[in-house]
């Protein structure tokens, strides 16, 4: 048999192989909520870990985990897509009595929404204090108003997105946090910076490393030990360290970066 007719349908085949080992290793992107959030906060949390020097695809993993992609209640109405605490003079959200949507699976917290849904639908409770920080701008913020304001506001949602992403990196991962993880963290990043300069940031290695420093353990940003399992799989399954620097040492915009799959 002449092999020359083989060679389109092999040609053919490894094209189909490739797509489908870039699919299955990228698996997240193929959800349009998902690529969403990460078109927002991807350039967001570049521009801060160059100025702060912070791991910046670490950073977006947690923010995916915290914050359910920005679809979770608390993130969507606070901006706070880190799941900070909330320091003594900052405003925190209060307890909310919200209802449930058992057809959407959800708590609802836009009125519009609520509005439009069946009474039948719902299940009201009042939801427990967050105390997480709330980036809503006064006189919302700490309050039971406008809780749909982010929402519908795309500038002020990123506002807060940045305001969040930037305490993470200065008040967070401090050399003077009380925290022992938090402190060695920073003085390691720093280390890290001074010997390698800021690519080191890019790298897997740094990623991984510094999710370890911050999480997994007792007085830490997340005690479960599945929690830096469960950080880095969103960053191996969404490419995010791959996506930054494609962002970032081949200058590409965010949609070309998350096409591209190699």
């Amino acid at each position: 048999m002449n092999t020359r007719y083989l060679v389109p349908y092999i040609f053919l085949l490894f094209c189909i192989l490739s797509t489908l080992n870039a699919s299955s290793q990228y698996s997240l992107r193929k959800y349009q909520h998902v690529k969403e959030f990460y078109k927002t906060i991807t350039p967001i949390a570049i521009k801060i870990s160059k100025e702060k020097h912070v791991p910046p695809a670490a950073i977006l993993a947690i923010a995916g985990v915290e914050s359910g992609y920005g679809r979770g209640y608390v993130s969507q109405i606070t901006g706070n897509i880190l799941s900070l605490g909330a320091y003594k003079s900052d405003p925190e959200l209060p307890a909310l009595y919200l209802p449930y949507s058992k057809s959407k699976n959800k708590i609802l917290f836009d009125p519009q929404e609520i509005k439009k849904s069946k009474k039948s639908d719902l299940s009201y409770k009042t939801r427990a204090p967050s105390l997480k920080k709330d980036y809503r701008p006064s006189p919302y913020a700490g309050s039971y108003e406008n809780l749909a304001l982010l929402k519908y506001n795309k500038t002020l949602r990123e506002k807060a997105y940045t305001a969040c992403i930037n305490d993470f990196a200065t008040k967070w991962i401090s050399a003077d946090s009380n925290i022992k993880s938090f402190k060695e963290a920073r003085i390691w990043l720093n280390t890290i910076i001074a010997d390698h300069g800021y690519t080191a940031l890019l790298t897997h290695k740094v990623n991984n490393d510094f999710i370890d420093y911050i999480g997994g353990k007792p007085h830490s940003f997340n005690y479960r030990k599945s929690w830096p399992k469960k950080v880095k799989n969103i960053m191996k399954r969404a490419g995010l360290v791959v996506l930054v620097q494609k962002m970032e040492k081949n200058k590409m915009g965010f949609d070309e970066a998350w096409k591209d799959k190699r």
